[in-house]
């Protein structure tokens, strides 16, 4: 049976999109068929960036469900939150697109990780957030985490909300992009990890190194 997981940040420049794509790639190297997809797109018209960057660090092209949209069901124009994107685009947020794009990457690949937008609390409407959505699908969470400044705020926030909410929490993956100042992403590094640990036993806790320079 396909494994589906979502993948949050703890806000809107965590690293989802790379942490996505080299966890994709990884899990390729390992045998298995892997299909990212976005679970709402926006400030795009037509395609989705994030999944083009997806399918960058994978190495494989397009794959013939981006062509016809099945990885980015749902594209607003506006770059905003996907509430206010529609809004803006005057059209409704279609959650059955969503989810029939799922269904349909189930059936042909091993794993399916959907890139979330923003963080667990980007509303969907006034009274739906995507953590409700996460919640009703039964979809165990990937929280994409890293060293800036004020970021164990963030991440002990998104990890109280995933426990409050009963939802399985499969990881937390902490993106070592951002460590520049490097007493402070030590601190944090550790710091998540031991309350991870403490509280999510079952979770795993990797390390996604950056981007190699050239």
């Amino acid at each position: 049976m396909s494994q589906v997981y979502f993948i949050s940040g703890i806000d809107t420049d965590a690293g989802k999109s790379y942490v996505t794509g080299y966890l994709a790639s990884k899990l390729m190297r390992q045998g298995k068929r892997v299909a990212t997809q976005k679970f709402i797109q926006t400030g795009n018209t037509g395609f989705s960036e994030d999944i083009d960057l997806h399918r960058k660090i994978m190495g494989t092209g397009l794959l013939p469900e981006d062509k016809d949209m099945t990885t980015a069901p749902v594209i607003f124009s506006y770059p905003a939150s996907a509430q206010l994107a529609a809004r803006m685009d005057g059209r409704e947020i279609d959650l059955d697109a969503i989810d029939h794009s799922t269904s349909i990457l189930k059936e042909r690949y091993d794993i399916v990780l959907i890139e979330g937008a923003g963080g667990l609390m980007v509303p969907i409407t006034d009274e739906f957030f995507t953590i409700d959505y996460v919640s009703s699908r039964q979809l165990p969470v990937l929280l994409v985490t890293n060293g800036i400044l004020g970021s164990i705020n963030h991440t002990i926030l998104s990890l109280e909300a995933i426990k409050n909410r009963n939802i399985a929490l499969a990881g937390v993956l902490y993106n070592e992009h951002f460590d520049s100042d490097k007493i402070i992403a030590a601190d944090t590094k550790e710091f998540i990890h031991r309350y991870a640990s403490r509280n999510f036993p079952s979770a795993r806790f990797a390390v996604v190194p950056s981007l190699p320079t050239k």
